[in-house]
């Protein structure tokens, strides 16, 4: 049994994968590089001067080049990092995260 206490570069996944156009997935990019866990393979500046090349990929191919930029290991919030306020976890969630591990 487990329990997820908040989403993190999940949240991210979900929004590629709803993304409808490039416009749309260039905001996601956007965002991605000032929230989101990046891969430690990844090297932003790489990726943002070779914009020739983003453009020449499918919709598809790029979707799949964005969930591929995340740390997966970071899909969801660590019960660590249950009282870090940059995760607006709620008091309720507290609680119930709580009283499931037992903490």
């Amino acid at each position: 049994m487990y329990a997820e206490l908040a989403t993190a570069n999940e949240a991210f996944i979900q929004r590629i994968q709803a993304a409808q156009d490039a416009t749309e997935l260039d905001q996601v990019w956007q965002e991605m590089q000032e929230r989101a866990f990046l891969s430690y393979r990844v090297d932003v500046r790489s990726i943002n001067n070779n914009a020739r090349d983003w453009a020449a990929l499918t919709l598809h191919e790029r979707k799949r080049l964005l969930v591929e930029t995340l740390d997966k290991n970071m899909l969801y919030v660590p019960l660590t990092e249950i009282d870090d306020t940059t995760w607006g976890i709620s008091e309720s969630d507290k609680a119930l995260n709580r009283a499931f591990f037992g903490l």
